[in-house]
């Protein structure tokens, strides 16, 4: 990337200004599609957030049948049912809990929007030729992002609420979780997972930038290996299985971008190499 040489080049202050609208139009989106999602409510509750609560979700049965299929003798690979219940101790605990939902949907919603802004918002730092790649970043980028979020939802989610919901240290203790915290643990599965999968975008942009290469991503694959297993024993339960199959689709991400990383440099030498 280089900055537009032209005579209107923007000063600091407009482009402060330009993130400032940035920022508003962004957030009336948001609040706009948040507006939306409450006629939905019912469903994003019953059939999304409390999803993983059933026994008979997809996950589980993916589970089963693997465990079934490879002769392992992992009861908790067959879910039957959760004795767990979910339940409000506060007072606008509910009403809480449901402006937040809405603003959350508004925001993986408007994801793609929010990527329109920001693209709006860099593009007179790009070249020309870069500049008509708009359509192709908002398609991948947001491509990327619902994956991610399907990710924590078919993935994440189920792995946490299965382990935690089943485990118990003495049958005198039930298991009663606030749901503050049920829906907490949804919505950063959702939205981190949205986000982790954006790695080969950031990579594209820092690689662009000049700030990493493909030589400097594979002489510390080892290291981002290391982070990868960190972020997956954070977001998932303390078992092995769970961290390998979590961390298995974010290392082929970084994979994936030093191969984009190498594309780049090599565009970068040729182009040096003709001037």
């Amino acid at each position: 990337m280089a900055k537009k040489n032209s005579p209107d080049e923007m000063s600091f202050l407009d482009h402060l200004e330009a993130l400032r609208w940035m920022l508003i139009r962004s957030t009336i989106v948001i609040l706009i599609l948040s507006t939306v999602s409450y006629f939905f409510i019912d469903f994003i509750f019953d059939q999304i957030i409390f999803g993983a609560k059933d026994p008979n979700f997809i996950t589980y049965q993916w589970y089963c049948q693997l465990a079934q299929y490879f002769q392992l003798e992992d009861s908790t690979a067959c879910v039957t049912k959760f004795s767990f219940i979910i339940m409000n101790t506060e007072v606008g605990g509910q009403f809480s809990m449901f402006i937040w939902t809405c603003i959350s949907a508004g925001f993986i919603l408007g994801f793609p929007y929010i990527l329109w802004e920001v693209w709006k918002f860099i593009r007179p730092a790009l070249y020309e030729k870069e500049r008509k790649n708009a359509r192709a970043f908002i398609i991948v980028s947001s491509l990327l992002f619902f994956l991610g979020v399907l990710f924590g939802y078919y993935i994440i989610i189920p792995l946490s609420v299965n382990f935690f919901g089943t485990f118990i240290v003495s049958e005198t203790i039930k298991n009663q979780f606030s749901v503050d915290s049920y829906i907490s643990m949804v919505k950063t599965s959702l939205i981190a997972s949205g986000l982790v999968f954006e790695l080969p975008i950031i990579i594209y942009f820092l690689a662009k930038m000049g700030l990493v290469t493909a030589e400097f991503l594979r002489k510390y694959r080892r290291f981002a290996i290391v982070i990868i297993l960190i972020i997956a024993a954070i977001v998932t339960p303390p078992d092995i299985p769970s961290q390998v199959i979590v961390s298995i689709p974010i290392l082929l991400l970084y994979e994936v971008s030093i191969l984009i990383a190498a594309r780049i440099d090599k565009n970068r030498k040729k182009n040096e190499q003709l001037s």
